[in-house]
């Protein structure tokens, strides 16, 4: 059956030079929308996933991001526009902070990409990340097919580049403390900038300031989005050859920094995205990294797990998460995290900001929750910790007393977390979007990544704060109590197929938030169909449904075919109702919106 695309509706247009746009602009060329919200690490994948596409069918294909916001800051316009021109997107852009477009599209997470054809009908629909190649393989099939038909119609896009101001720093993301200046993470210049003690004069950089991934001297190394630092110890920097780790997020690597001599070095990383498998050598978008332990501690944020580096030995493994996402506390191995990306040292405790869950956590033997309840609630309430909220914090400080500086990026706020009195209170409030900091003397030295620039204030600062508490606007979706059917759609792209020579090629695993949602059908199997009974009495919740599936070259005369995994984990917000639906459809790949 054949689907009109819905008109596209929102607040309005960014990237288009003020133009505004219409569905029947598009007309004749094929449109990829792109569903994303900008806190979301697997929306960051798929922007990058994206480029390549984008350059190859440029004239043929036209891409729209529709921006559909999770958390509430990320409603706001001008945040929207920053957070367009921090990532770079290349392509125009439609802001939904209402989800219009979203629920007219029936997407259910983020991301989601949706492929209209060059008549107006859908002709796919694609979930998570990993599907470039199937994307490729369906358009090249695709666009031979309307243009023997005569209704493909090459033309330039749409897209106008904003002329965005310079400054020293560019959306910087961490700052850690020299002996007479500090080292910042400049993730928007793609580099690592020395300031001198004022805070704000540059000695000197390391790196291009162009998107890259290349070692060497200061000036021909190449980074793309750092986002973490940390320095080692002085007595193990002079075994290593390095004094500075850098999280080099997007290039999915560590980086090694020698201050004396300048020189990058690569320490773990190939500048492709760990998808499935051991952690040996691949990593999937590094937020931040400290020294804990004698290794260094990485906030594996795209696979929502903590991951270790042995400096000596070269090697990485997982330290803790089972890569589902959400509010699991417990045994390293067993709990769950969700994008993790600030990292903090006390001892015997590494401190963790968990952004997705809007938490505060810290790791021993076990992992434990200071703040936050789960993935769709947070907002901004000071007292008792149980009760306290957060939105999207991205990095933690420790500070001389003990207690923790969270810096609560979405917020625009830095929190104090005691843990002793076990209390949240607010230290200071109208930053642009703070994502780390580091303790000078008696004060607090903040990156306010948004306003691009370092920002002191005092160790002993209080602010008044306008609290509220709120939950994402995604609205949940109404299910019968008892049996209901889960079925998620999986089609291979054009010249693949799922290959079970080596094993079952997909995965799926269910659970609930509470737990007790699910009577049955919780668990691990390797069918994408599942029996659900839900437990009407519960009431509101959330589904945790993640899946991944992997497809290979359908071809005899290929010895080693190409494989290619698929993966999603949907946090899908469910009230149960005696209207709701009895069966629950998730669309990893392929298939059209019914």
């Amino acid at each position: 059956m054949h689907v009109r695309a819905p008109e596209l509706r929102g607040r309005g247009w960014l990237n288009t030079g003020g133009r505004e746009l219409a569905l029947a602009d598009f007309r004749g060329r094929f449109l990829l929308l792109d569903f994303w919200t900008f806190c979301c690490v697997n929306c960051l994948h798929v922007l990058a996933e994206l480029r390549p596409v984008e350059e190859k069918y440029g004239d043929a294909l036209v891409i729209v991001g529709v921006h559909s916001p999770k958390f509430a800051h990320e409603g706001e316009e001008a945040a929207v526009r920053a957070a367009v021109d921090r990532y770079e997107v290349g392509h125009p852009v439609l802001d939904d902070p209402e989800l219009i477009t979203w629920q007219n599209y029936t997407a259910r997470a983020w991301p989601t990409l949706v492929l209209v054809d060059p008549n107006g009908y859908i002709v796919a629909q694609y979930s998570g990340e990993g599907h470039a190649h199937a994307l490729d393989a369906q358009l090249a099939e695709l666009i031979a097919e309307h243009e023997q038909a005569g209704t493909l119609t090459r033309g330039k896009s749409p897209y106008v580049a904003p002329e965005p101001e310079p400054t020293d720093l560019r959306f910087p993301a961490e700052v850690v403390a020299l002996d007479n200046g500090y080292l910042v993470a400049d993730a928007g210049n793609h580099s690592i900038v020395e300031l001198a003690g004022d805070a704000t004069t540059v000695v000197r950089r390391f790196g291009t300031g162009h998107r890259g991934f290349a070692d060497g001297q200061a000036g021909r190394a190449a980074f793309s989005e750092p986002n973490g630092l940390t320095l080692v110890p002085r007595d193990v920097a002079s075994k290593l050859g390095y004094d500075a780790v850098v999280a080099d997020t997007v290039n999915h690597a560590l980086r090694g920094i020698n201050l004396e001599t300048g020189r990058v070095s690569t320490l773990v990383g190939t500048g492709k995205q760990w998808m499935d498998g051991d952690g040996t050598d691949v990593l999937s978008s590094p937020w931040d990294v400290a020294w804990w332990q004698d290794k260094v501690w990485i906030a594996m944020a795209g696979v929502h797990q903590v991951w270790t580096f042995d400096p000596f030995t070269g090697t990485t493994e997982v330290a803790a998460g089972t890569t589902n996402e959400g509010l699991k506390d417990g045994p390293l191995k067993e709990a769950w995290f969700a994008q993790t990306s600030g990292l903090a040292v006390d001892g015997d405790r590494l401190w963790l900001a968990d952004s997705e869950i809007s938490a505060l956590r810290w790791i021993d033997t076990e992992v434990h929750t200071a703040v936050g309840t789960g993935l769709f609630d947070f907002g901004l309430r000071d007292g008792k910790a149980a009760d306290a909220l957060l939105q999207h914090p991205l990095g933690v400080t420790v500070l001389p007393d003990g207690s923790v500086a969270v810096a609560d990026t979405y917020n625009g706020a830095v929190r104090r977390y005691d843990p002793r009195a076990e209390v949240v209170e607010t230290m200071a409030t109208g930053l642009a979007e703070p994502s780390g900091a580091v303790v000078v003397g008696n004060e607090l030295l903040v990156v306010e990544s948004a306003a691009h620039r370092l920002t002191r204030i005092p160790l002993g600062a209080s602010a008044t704060a306008d609290e509220f508490s709120t939950r994402t606007q995604r609205p949940p979706m109404d299910v019968a109590g008892g049996e209901v059917s889960l079925d998620v759609v999986f089609t291979p792209p054009p010249g693949q197929k799922l290959d079970d020579r080596y094993g079952p090629s997909t995965r799926l695993l269910v659970s609930s938030t509470p737990e007790s949602l699910l009577r049955e059908g919780a668990g691990d199997t390797t069918d994408l169909s599942r029996r659900l009974v839900i437990d009407e009495r519960v009431g509101d919740g959330v589904l945790h449904v993640a899946v991944q599936a992997a497809s290979c070259d359908d071809s005899d005369e290929v010895e080693f075919p190409a494989c290619h995994m698929h993966r999603q984990d949907w946090g899908v917000p469910i009230r149960v109702s005696p209207e709701g639906a009895t069966r629950l459809e998730l669309v990893l790949s392929g298939a059209s919106i019914p």
